[in-house]
This record gives structure tokens, C-alpha cells and sequence, in this order.
């Protein structure tokens, strides 16, 4: 198996952190990159938070093993379920020279300012909107923001399935916008809290209006790396700047590089890694 030392790791539960790591890269193109796709355990919003953790963990674990000093949890699923146990208690214990970092708090950080009504709509998996993360997290940074969540099941199975641009999709893309929408008419800005979701950005526009702000996390959350990596010398030094990229799925291969291709807009091989 290949392998790339000295590389940040982009780790999400399937394509969805594709929209992160192009962020990512091309704010920050001189880096090493390995993305890891668990493809074959996607999607990860249904499942409880001991699974997600321990899924989570594995993949970390796989990244740090191919020599990544920094992980990237490009999920919001993992980094609601799976972040502060990896950091408070895997990281000291066995990798206190590692770091992991999510994109919940990043995107908490800023989302507030965006809203001229004070209240924001967050859409995301079961998972995340269960776990109320973003709620507790906006709180912190904007307590006079309101919050109302919306889960949205069948959407990463939709775009997992290449279906995000079927007529079929508006389907579920207006039932949940309506419910989200039902639940207060001041909602001026929605959050993407999903990586996959920034791929249905074309039909949720058609079922909003057209003074609604969109959010995807995938600036936000690389904007937030280039601070952290100019704040944290003793990480940022051991990166390696060959510009080189790889990638990996615990899926299907060929179906995960015609996925990339789209996302990324170029020619993307992966290679398969079973964990």
C-alpha cells in the first residue's frame, strides 16, 4: 500500500467531505493530502453514537498510521458523536503528538454574523440534529441567535447514490426545506450542516426564497485551518509541502473515483483500504 508521510488527513464518512477538502486545497494547495471516504459504512447519521464513535476512531487511527499528524474530521456526524471523546480521551493516552480537529466549531464560530434577523435554519443528518451540537456550540459564540434544526434522512443516500440531480430528489429536498421553514418565517440563513449536502444546492434554491442565505462549511472550515496551522508552529512544521494527494475509500473504488471527479473536477484514482 502506498503510503505518504507528513500529510494532513481529510476523513469523512463518504463523498461529502469531498466539498471540504476542495476548500481545503485550494486555500492551502502546497500541502500533502490524504483523504480517507468510508464508503462502505456510510451513511453514519443513523447510527448511535458509541457506533460513530468507534467507526470514527478507526479511520483516525488508519490516517495517523500513514503518517498524518493532523486529521480533518470532514463530517459533521463524526464531529458531533466522535470529536471530543477522540480529543479528550484517545489523543492524550495514546497520541499526544496528534491532532483532530472538526467543522462544527468552526462554523459555530461565524454563523451568527451572517444573519440580519438573528435566526438561522441548520439542516443536517439525524445524528447531528439529534445531538443539538450546533445548538449548544452557536449559544456559546452568538446567544442571541435562535436556532431551529431540521434533519434531512434521505438526502446522503441520495447524492451517496449519484441521485442529487434527479427529479426524484425534489421530492425529499422540498418536504424538508417546507418543514424547516414551517418552523419560523424569520429563518434568513440556512446552514449546510452536512458536507454532503452542498451538492443539492441547485434544488434547495428552487424551494427557498431568494433573500435566503446558503452555508456551505467548506470555506469556512479551511479558512479556520489556515488560522489554526499559523497559530500552531509546532504542527504546521511538520507538514510535509510536496503538493501531493491521495486517496482512499473502504468502498468501491471505481465508484468513488467517479464520484471525486465530480466533486473535485478532475481525475481522481483511489485506492481501497479495508480497516
Amino acid at each position: 500500500m502506498k503510503s505518504q508521510k507528513n500529510a494532513i488527513g481529510i476523513f469523512d464518512s463518504g463523498f461529502g467531505g469531498l466539498t471540504v477538502f476542495k476548500a481545503i486545497t485550494d486555500q492551502l494547495p502546497s500541502y500533502n493530502y490524504i483523504y480517507l471516504g468510508d464508503n462502505a459504512r456510510s451513511p453514519y447519521g443513523d447510527h448511535s453514537f458509541e457506533t460513530v464513535y468507534q467507526y470514527t476512531l478507526e479511520c483516525v487511527e488508519w490516517l495517523f498510521k500513514q503518517g498524518c499528524p493532523l486529521v480533518i474530521l470532514a463530517c459533521n456526524t463524526a464531529s458531533a458523536k466522535a470529536l471530543r471523546n477522540i480529543q479528550q480521551l484517545d489523543l492524550p493516552k495514546k497520541y499526544p503528538n496528534h491532532r483532530v480537529l472538526g467543522v462544527i466549531r468552526p462554523t459555530a464560530e461565524v454563523i451568527g454574523e451572517m444573519s440580519e434577523t438573528k435566526t438561522i435554519g441548520v439542516l443536517g443528518t439525524r445524528g447531528t440534529i439529534k445531538s443539538e451540537s450546533y445548538l449548544i456550540e452557536i449559544e456559546k459564540f452568538f446567544p442571541d441567535v435562535k436556532v431551529f434544526q431540521q434533519s434531512c434522512p434521505m438526502w446522503v443516500p441520495l447524492i451517496e447514490n449519484g441521485e442529487q440531480a434527479s427529479e426524484g430528489a425534489d421530492f425529499f429536498v422540498k418536504q424538508y426545506l417546507e418543514e424547516l421553514m414551517q418552523q419560523s418565517t424569520a429563518i434568513d440563513t440556512i446552514l449546510l450542516a452536512c458536507t454532503h449536502y452542498p451538492l443539492l444546492i441547485p434544488k434547495i434554491r428552487k424551494y427557498i426564497q431568494k433573500n435566503i442565505k446558503l452555508v456551505p462549511q467548506g470555506d469556512i472550515v479551511a479558512a479556520s485551518l489556515v488560522d489554526y496551522l499559523c497559530r500552531h508552529p509546532e504542527i504546521e512544521t511538520r507538514l510535509a509541502r510536496e503538493q501531493n494527494q491521495l486517496f482512499y475509500t473502504t468502498g468501491d473504488v471505481n465508484a468513488f473515483g467517479q464520484h471525486a471527479t465530480v466533486f473535485l473536477e478532475k481525475d481522481i484514482v483511489a485506492l481501497k483500504v479495508k480497516l
